[in-house]
């Protein structure tokens, strides 16, 4: 398996949860997890040490050249939205964007993006205090302040911190495809694929544990048979709610609809069945709750952007 080059650009004062995030899913040896042995360095405008937020201070070997042939290219953050980054910084993002490396800005790294002009005409998030901010600053961007990451292709940004982790696992799954992306979450023991997006985190009543439970058990529920004919009707009486009730405390606890749920639970499955099973479409597609092949291509062309088949060749496990 290929071994990509992994450059994480670093500051002083970034924090350590900042910078822990991509060390966590390109900085190991996960090859035991069906990932290879990502060629993984951290960069700053100089080398030697760096102090970072809470006193601690660490070594870079590299500087800014790594950038030069790396094939991802991950800012985790930056010092503060107020501040514009420095002239080599923006200049060395330009320049690998433009031999196409993927560029990754993870919380307040989207404003660095933002300056450095990548993200002029494509959506973008941030953390959510500071995506107004992005907005009046940057108004060619199209700011999306309710989600936990957005894809634009060669281009991906992430809302806040725990998001940056749900950003990454999403390049890991468009990489080497959902199987690998599950066993990389497992051992990391966060979810594969968080449902919603950080407006569930916004100033928001918590609901409480009576409902969080009546709900947990609905999802548990479905996903030990994520295959059968379940309607929201169902779920609720589950839930021991009433519909709007369930509708309301649902989607105030996923970020999403039931229906929109259920499909992506679906489509994981799916892609886990392509992945690890030599099952016809056909089979893949009753497995996976979907009543027809065509039904399944449909939502793999319009979610994915794929074909069940083209999926199954790129990223079928030897």
């Amino acid at each position: 398996m290929l071994s990509p080059k992994i450059a994480v650009v670093v500051f002083a004062g970034i924090s350590p949860l900042h910078l822990s995030i991509p060390s966590a899913v390109f900085g190991e040896d996960r090859r035991s997890l069906g990932l290879p042995l990502f060629d993984f360095c951290v960069c700053a405008e100089q080398q030697g040490g760096l102090l970072l937020k809470t006193g601690l201070t660490i070594v870079v070997e590299h500087r800014l050249e790594a950038l030069d042939d790396a094939d991802i290219v991950v800012v985790p953050s930056w010092r503060n939205s107020a501040e514009r980054p420095a002239g080599p910084v923006l200049e060395a993002l330009r320049v690998a964007a433009g031999r196409g490396a993927m560029i990754v800005g993870l919380c307040l790294g989207s404003f660095v993006l933002a300056e450095a002009g990548l993200l002029d005409g494509r959506a973008a998030t941030t953390h959510w205090t500071a995506a107004e901010l992005l907005r009046q600053r940057y108004p060619a961007i199209e700011v999306r302040p309710d989600v936990l990451y957005v894809d634009e292709g060669q281009i991906l940004t992430s809302a806040g911190v725990a998001a940056g982790l749900d950003c990454l696992l999403h390049v890991v799954r468009r990489l080497y495809g959902a199987e690998s992306a599950a066993r990389l979450a497992r051992h990391l023991v966060v979810a594969p694929h968080r449902q919603g997006g950080q407006a569930q985190f916004i100033e928001r009543p918590i609901a409480g544990r009576d409902g969080d439970s009546r709900l947990a058990l609905v999802i548990e529920t479905i996903r030990h048979n994520v295959a059968g004919p379940h309607d929201i009707d169902g779920a609720a009486a589950l839930a021991h709610m009433s519909r709007r009730t369930f509708t309301r405390h649902f989607q105030a606890s996923t970020g999403v609809t039931f229906a929109q749920w259920l499909l992506e639970e679906r489509l994981l499955l799916a892609r886990r069945l392509l992945e690890t099973t030599g099952q016809s479409i056909e089979d893949v597609a009753q497995q996976a709750g979907f009543a027809t092949a065509a039904s399944l291509r449909q939502h793999f062309a319009s979610r994915l952007g794929t074909t069940p088949a083209r999926y199954r060749q790129e990223f079928a496990l030897a």
